[in-house]
């Protein structure tokens, strides 16, 4: 159950009552695509680092190891040793990246794994099934994601099915979590706002979905090559016409300024694999804006990576250090640049909510935005 705790303007700030606990929002889900962070981070350094809710690609955990191993070790809480809450998605994405491979009918969509070039199936009910044997907090709908940029006429064909199949997840998932063997019986699900950048498709998208009575939606298929401004656009154009008693999640979005943005349009949920990824790389999120800490200048650097940063990298070691750790080639290096990447994320939604909290996010908003561009 979603709480609006706060509304200025269009900036939300509320609280997700789950299974698994209660999330504030808005929040940055970590992504843990395979069930772990990638980077040697462990669900013991997310609790340490303020994570809230833990993201899992369901079709990455189709392949390997399987749900139904999910499902018989006791679900993917127990799975990877994590007791707050936990969203899957659905797949879709996915499939969209594996263009080359897949053929989208009216049932599904047939394609070939990645892995071992295996055929596969899934459609809505396969994906709530895997979901459900996973046992996630929060079960994302299956869509498809459409590429930017698609011809109109395909939109609406898109859009169309879409729709009928959010219509045959729900029934499936209502199903699912009647049975006397699910894992967790009360699984959430978040349909998915699709329309590519048209806005009329997006907007009738939006009121369609809303009328499903879901526990949350999303407003996908952004963030896949539009620029940032069509990306604002769209949000500003779908989230009047989502419900105000449900959680909004933007999804795959972004950097921190695309955050802040979204943010002020009144979104409450996102993800982005962009800080683990970047801070496998060395690249690393600090008040002041990015920093490569594999540059020759940091090389004899006894600073933390960020002054006054409180995650675990910035709290023991120096900038020479850990760019030492990059050029021996040592794990340590990504394990330590993730977690400070992921801690900047978390640390900003807090912030975020306190800004809101005390009616000064504008403020707030501006002056992280000058920070990060350098023109304080």
């Amino acid at each position: 159950m979603y709480k609006l705790l706060k509304k200025s303007g269009k900036v939300r700030r509320g609280e997700f009552t789950t299974p698994h606990g209660t999330i504030q929002t808005p929040v940055f889900m970590n992504v843990g695509t395979q069930a772990v962070i990638k980077g040697a981070v462990s669900s013991m350094d997310l609790k340490e680092i303020n994570c809230q809710v833990e993201l899992s690609n369901t079709y990455h955990l189709h392949l390997r190891p399987s749900d139904k191993v999910v499902k018989q070790m006791g679900g993917i809480h127990k799975f990877m040793n994590w007791d707050r809450p936990i969203l899957t998605d659905s797949g879709g994405f996915q499939v969209f990246s594996l263009a080359a491979m897949r053929k989208i009918k009216e049932e599904g969509v047939y394609f070939n794994s990645h892995i071992d070039g295996r055929k596969i199936f899934m459609g809505p009910e396969e994906s709530m099934q895997i979901q459900s044997n996973l046992a996630s907090t929060i079960a994302m709908a299956f869509d498809e994601c459409i590429p930017s940029p698609s011809t109109r006429e395909y939109v609406v064909d898109s859009v169309a099915r879409t729709t009928r199949w959010l219509e045959r997840c729900k029934v499936e998932m209502d199903r699912l979590n009647s049975l006397p063997d699910t894992i967790n019986k009360k699984q959430m699900l978040f349909g998915i706002n699709q329309g590519e950048t048209f806005e009329d498709i997006r907007i009738e998208h939006a009121k369609t979905i809303t009328k499903m009575n879901l526990d949350g939606y999303a407003i996908g298929g952004l963030a896949v090559g539009e620029t940032h401004e069509e990306m604002y656009r769209i949000i500003d154009a779908v989230v009047p016409h989502l419900p105000e008693d449900k959680p909004i999640y933007l999804m795959g979005v972004g950097t921190p300024s695309n955050i802040l943005e979204a943010v002020a349009r009144g979104v409450d949920f996102f993800d982005c694999v962009l800080p683990a990824r970047n801070g496998r790389h060395g690249h690393l999120f600090t008040k002041d804006g990015k920093i490569n800490i594999i540059n020759a200048k940091f090389e004899l650097d006894t600073a933390p990576i960020d002054e006054g940063c409180e995650c675990p990298a910035c709290k023991h070691y120096t900038r020479a250090y850990i760019r030492h750790l990059f050029k021996a080639k040592e794990m340590l290096a990504m394990r330590l640049c993730v977690l400070h990447n992921l801690y900047f994320y978390n640390k900003l939604m807090e912030d975020i909510r306190s800004a809101i909290d005390n009616d000064c996010f504008e403020e707030f908003k501006s002056e992280k935005l000058a920070q990060w561009s350098g023109k304080v």
